[in-house]
């Protein structure tokens, strides 16, 4: 069962981070920047946070008591210093056991949700994996997650997702693909669902963020028009230059409601996408996207360097000077003075 005031933020729309993973010279876990860059997401007003998911790296869930660390590590800062409204979300992978056993372990130490991931099971059928998203369902409230293929993901039929929409403990989905025909699939899945008014749609497209925070999808289905928006984002993006992206999400959620949107937002549209284009690594297939998050954050004083578990993770050729260019390009979009001030905050235990 899903605490009741979650359960409201998340079909109203919340901004959720997908939280990064910081490690030492030698790649084992730096707690001490792993437990600053959870006060900081706090600090900075988000909803909640994603922990264990793409950003945070894969590969933790092949050593089962790293990846209960780092999970435990956000769940102490969560509680010490978030509202009891904070959402706690808990990145679940591998096959049903192992997915089954990370569940449980995030319900145990107090998450509400978990972001049920289907990379690296291509060897499973669309059936199989269903009776797995069930199997954990039945333990905790799961997010469904359409990861897209270049970083793990694979492509699902509109029928997959009409099925996924039936399990009763489902309340979103991260629709990630980069992809719009296949974001419209998923859209069309909820809204022909008998549960479409419990499955909030969110945006994992990192392409396309301010796009998607402004889209209705619309349709009439049984000879009623039904609509269904994208209430927010979980997303890789939103681990840095965080507390100037939570402003902005604050400002769409009450500009969407207006019946007409200023021009100003389809340049910030394009701007995001460009300093995500940097970020993520676009122009080698996303190869750098996590370092390119973890760089971001290591020149903020946030993390100490930006290197990941995998040796494949690391920033490609010419990477650095387009996040240099971006942040030229785009003061207005970096946080650096916040996180300055939280920095000296921090440091003298304001906090």
């Amino acid at each position: 069962m899903i605490n009741e005031q979650i359960k409201k933020k998340i079909i109203e729309g919340s901004f959720l981070p997908a939280h990064p993973l910081a490690l030492n010279e030698d790649k084992t876990l730096d707690e001490v920047s792993q437990r600053r860059l959870t006060r900081y997401y706090i600090a900075a007003g988000v909803d909640g946070i994603a922990v264990g998911v793409h950003t945070t790296q894969f590969e933790i869930h092949d050593d089962f008591e790293l990846y209960k660390k780092v999970l435990a590590l956000a769940n102490e800062e969560i509680n010490n210093h978030a509202q009891p409204d904070f959402i706690k979300i808990a990145g679940v992978s591998g096959e049903i056991e192992q997915a089954k056993k990370e569940a449980q372990y995030a319900k145990e130490i107090g998450y509400h949700l978990v972001l049920l991931s289907n990379n690296g099971l291509a060897h499973l059928s669309e059936e199989q994996l269903l009776e797995r998203a069930k199997a954990v369902a039945s333990i905790i409230p799961i997010i469904g997650f359409y990861l897209q293929p270049a970083v793990g993901g694979r492509i699902f039929s509109e029928g997959y997702w009409r099925e996924f929409c039936e399990i009763p403990t489902v309340y979103a989905i991260k629709i990630a693909p980069f992809n719009r025909y296949l974001t419209i699939d998923v859209a069309r899945a909820v809204m022909h669902s008998s549960r479409e008014q419990e499955i909030a749609l969110y945006t994992g497209n990192d392409d396309t963020i301010v796009h998607d925070l402004f889209t209705v999808f619309e349709e009439e289905i049984n000879n009623k028009r039904v609509q269904k928006r994208i209430v927010g984002g979980l997303l890789g993006h939103w681990a840095v230059w965080t507390s100037t992206a939570v402003k902005l999400f604050k400002e769409i959620k009450v500009e969407r409601e207006q019946e007409q949107l200023p021009l100003k937002w389809m340049t910030t549209a394009q701007q995001i996408t460009h300093a995500n284009a940097a970020f993520f690594d676009s122009k080698n297939q996303f190869k750098g996207s996590i370092a390119g998050i973890n760089e971001v954050l290591t020149r903020q004083g946030l993390m100490m360097q930006n290197i990941c578990i995998s040796e494949r993770e690391v920033l490609s050729e010419g990477q650095a000077q387009l996040i240099e260019q971006v942040y030229e390009l785009y003061p207005h979009l970096h946080d650096d003075d916040f996180v300055a001030d939280f920095l000296q905050k921090d440091n003298e235990n304001l906090f």
